[in-house]
């Protein structure tokens, strides 16, 4: 999950991605593990404190209240309880600072762990008394605001214990300071944020290191990602029966198979293995708090290859591959070159976002990563249609109605998809600029599982017009001599195609050009 600062005002590259609309796992919420690790990390100077964003998630409410120690309590204890659980966190002090300090003196330094809400933003800080400052001041402490030293916490009267504030000292002329273990149970469904902050600027330099957990009730997945567990679990038996569905004809129809069935029966396998990889990792995650490397890599290449191969085949659907030519002539290496490249960098962008720590990235080093991808789909798109056109002209020309009728279907289909994906992208624009700090947590996961959706949906048309028929002469390719020419002008075939059915066949086509053979006469 991006890292936010609490301070934000309350209240891309998206609208290049409309390739999105074959499959688009791209935009899974990122998110750190639910085992959140510091490693040696500084902290940041802002107004007149130091802070450290420890890790935002959306948490649900506790099912159960007790008083469980859940530092002890196993897994069986711990079903129902939403809580942080501060786990060996450490902060190292520079020696300079540590030997500035008596070693039988007491407190010499202090940092502070804050758990809030994100609807109790600004109750951090002295925005209240119209002051822009962090830490307490003299001022304010005269006031009788704060205690000098410390962050100003405005407390909700409502609920006095929130934010949550946890002390931590430094003793002496000690250079690390050791963490409490301590939990602090979630009994209210909420975007929660935890940040470390100290005042003193004598600490200046200290870093931070150990472990916090966040866990829900049903388990260590994020709130943001919890629904999408289900929702991948009933994808892999939606494309199951799709798979199943589209077999059987296979089966029943095998003899009148075209090579375009393959490539759509690898489509709908692929679909089916990437939801149920993605499943199990998510089950996975919930069950560990983090995220599985081996299996997660799994996911991300199926989604990855799925991506690419979705996108070919329309491509070459498109193209009128199998239909309106046999083969894709001069232009099948840039096909295969185009793929080859989009899967690379596809592959390599999911692997950032789903195994690597997006925070360890600078703003240009994920543009550097997304652009690739944003480009490659925009040029699948343009490609996709400009063949398309060609197609349809050439089906016109040769006045073949049923084959006409088909690709008309497919180009309805494909526009009212391309509609909603822009609609869906600017509603994600909006989404985005109006949730900065993620306080819609419980309803983000419906943003990826839409393309999903669609993804779906626009195979299963496939499937249903290109489906496998006794009468494969509505959809196979038919050479009428001199008629068959790729982009460069190069011929595709080199003589008659034969065709299973040979006088079925004749006589359909006979038929289907009847009014161009009365006209030749004429003329």
């Amino acid at each position: 999950m991006e890292q936010r600062r609490f301070w934000c005002e309350k209240g891309s590259l998206l609208g290049l991605i409309l390739g999105v609309f074959l499959t688009c796992n791209e935009c899974i919420i990122r998110s750190d593990a639910s085992i959140h690790e510091y490693r040696n990390e500084a902290f940041n100077p802002q107004s007149n404190a130091f802070f450290f964003h420890g890790g935002s998630e959306g948490l649900y409410a506790s099912k159960v209240h007790d008083s469980t120690d859940n530092s002890s309590a196993d897994n069986r204890h711990l079903k129902g309880k939403s809580f942080i659980k501060f786990e060996s966190v450490t902060f190292v002090r520079t020696k300079e600072s540590a030997n500035k300090m008596s070693e039988m003196q007491q407190d010499t330094g202090l940092v502070e762990a804050i758990i809030l809400e994100v609807k109790d933003r600004a109750r951090i800080g002295a925005s209240f008394a119209q002051s822009d400052e962090i830490c307490c001041t003299r001022n304010l402490s005269n006031s009788g605001y704060c205690t000098m030293g410390e962050v100003v916490i405005h407390k909700n009267l409502d609920n006095p214990e929130w934010p949550v504030r946890i002390k931590t000292f430094f003793n002496g002329n000690d250079e690390e300071a050791k963490m409490e273990i301590k939990t602090v149970d979630i009994n209210s469904s909420g975007m929660y944020y935890l940040y470390f902050m100290y005042c003193d600027t004598q600490l200046k330099g200290t870093l931070i290191k150990g472990t916090t957990i966040w866990r829900n009730p049903d388990g260590y997945l994020p709130g943001k990602m919890t629904p999408l567990m289900t929702f991948y679990g009933f994808m892999s038996l939606a494309y199951l029966v799709l798979g199943l569905a589209w077999f059987l004809r296979f089966v029943q129809f095998w003899k009148d198979i075209i090579q375009l069935h393959y490539h759509i029966t690898a489509v709908i396998a692929l679909g089916m293995c990437e939801m149920a990889v993605w499943y199990f990792e998510y089950a996975n995650f919930n069950s560990t708090g983090i995220r599985p490397m081996g299996i997660t890599l799994w996911a991300v290449t199926f989604s990855a290859v799925k991506k690419t191969l979705s996108r070919l085949l329309l491509l070459v659907v498109s193209m009128g591959f199998g239909v309106v030519k046999p083969t894709l002539g001069g232009i099948t290496l840039k096909v295969f070159l185009l793929g080859l490249v989009y899967f690379v960098a596809s592959e390599a962008l999911e692997l950032v976002e789903h195994l690597g720590n997006i925070n360890d990235f600078s703003g240009k080093t994920k543009l550097f990563l997304v652009l690739p991808v944003a480009f490659l789909d925009s040029w699948f798109i343009l490609w996709i249609f400009s063949s398309l056109s060609k197609t349809l002209e050439k089906l016109q020309i040769r006045r073949n109605l049923a084959k006409l009728e088909l690709y008309r279907k497919f180009t309805n289909s494909l526009a009212i998809f391309v509609l909603l994906s822009v609609a869906w992208i600017g509603f994600e624009l909006y989404f985005n600029a109006t949730d900065p700090l993620s306080e819609f947590w419980q309803i983000a996961w419906i943003i990826p599982a839409f393309w999903s959706i669609l993804a779906y949906a626009l195979l299963a048309i496939i499937c249903i017009l290109w489906a496998p028929s006794r009468n494969p002469t509505r959809y196979a390719y038919m050479e009428e001599a001199g008629d068959d020419f790729d982009e460069e002008g190069i011929s595709l075939t080199s003589g008659a195609l034969k065709v299973s059915g040979d006088v079925a066949i004749k006589r359909e086509y006979e038929n289907a050009h009847a009014d161009d053979m009365e006209e030749d006469k004429r003329e």
